[in-house]
């Protein structure tokens, strides 16, 4: 339920009317009373003319804020009409680039402790950032349970076709995805080649496959017991058929083309059972995969950063740093 301290994106109306060059701003700070960090200015619209597969009438995005007290800026993003990378630049880049997908359950975007939260602290390590606003499925778009793999798919392209004007090596983009968002990182690792949208111009030529995936406390199976059920009634319906769960359960997908993945759980995890994550490791490793895997005793969902202070689990970030640079990122 969103409450009385949630704002309308004044800025998105003038955004979806205003010429195809006009890049849509990133949301606004709504109400958080406690520290905040300056927000990023610089957005790329995923879609120049507008999303395709648009329902007869465009959600309205809307921002959530759920900080409590002192606690730093906590927003979430209902109702993304124009998908969108926001993008942190680092003080000194190291060549490589990595595309954010915060989670949300598939009704709503994290933005703050599973995309800028993170961003920062990689950019911090000289990684060039792309937060990742996708569309959900439960907005009526065309594509339905696909559709934000349509944006993942159509952000990777648009990074490596752009990797000249940040600095980048086209070979050298990670995806990097959290709870819901790791399902939408998971489709993209293994159904990156899968034709989701229809070629809108040059920048399609190029390929979406990541070159590295990383799954936090991943959403994976799409079959009941194992699903999130949640995510699982927002990406498929109510009753989806045992085919439609098998097509949308990542560990059925993966095959020798995907790439390496670096997976993360908590196994206290109430909310996304680290099943989830041991089942696309066992596929992985079948298909000759690498993968490397660590799970903590404790942490629960959605530790990110913030919430993974003092415990064992914090120390992902660097284990992720250092996994990378092993794959010839970072």
């Amino acid at each position: 339920m969103i409450d009385r301290r949630s704002a309308i994106l004044g800025t998105l109306a003038a955004g979806l009317s205003a010429g195809v060059d006009a890049q849509t701003p990133a949301p606004v700070q709504v109400g958080s009373r406690g520290p905040r960090l300056p927000d990023p200015t610089e957005t790329i619209d995923l879609w120049p003319a507008g999303a395709p597969g648009a329902p007869p009438r465009l959600p309205v995005e809307i921002v959530e804020d759920r900080a409590t007290g002192t606690q730093a800026t906590d927003r979430a993003v209902h109702g993304v009409a124009r998908p969108r990378l926001v993008v942190f630049r680092p003080a000194k880049p190291n060549g490589s680039a990595v595309l954010v997908m915060p989670g949300g359950s598939y009704v709503r975007i994290v933005v703050d402790r599973e995309g800028y939260e993170i961003a920062r602290r990689l950019a911090d390590h000289g990684w060039t950032v792309f937060v990742l606003f996708y569309r959900l499925p439960g907005d009526g778009w065309a594509a339905g349970p696909d559709v934000a793999l349509s944006d993942a798919q159509r952000a990777v392209r648009l990074i490596r076709a752009r990797a000249g004007l940040y600095g980048i090596k086209p070979d050298r983009i990670a995806a990097m995805g959290f709870s819901a968002g790791g399902h939408v990182c998971g489709d993209l690792a293994t159904r990156f080649a899968q034709p989701t949208y229809t070629p809108i111009d040059t920048v399609d030529q190029s390929s979406a496959r990541p070159d590295v995936a990383a799954l936090m406390y991943a959403v994976q199976s799409m079959a009941l017991p194992l699903a999130h059920p949640g995510s699982r009634t927002l990406l498929l319906g109510a009753s989806p058929t045992p085919a439609l769960e098998r097509a949308h359960s990542t560990a059925f997908n993966v095959t020798s083309a995907t790439p390496p993945c670096f997976l993360v759980h908590a196994e206290d995890d109430r909310s996304v059972a680290v099943d989830n994550t041991l089942a696309f490791r066992a596929a992985a490793i079948k298909a000759g995969v690498a993968v490397e895997t660590h799970l903590f005793a404790t942490g629960g969902h959605g530790f990110g950063l913030s919430r993974a202070v003092g415990k064992p689990a914090a120390s992902w970030p660097t284990l992720f740093k250092e996994w990378a640079r092993a794959q010839g990122l970072g």
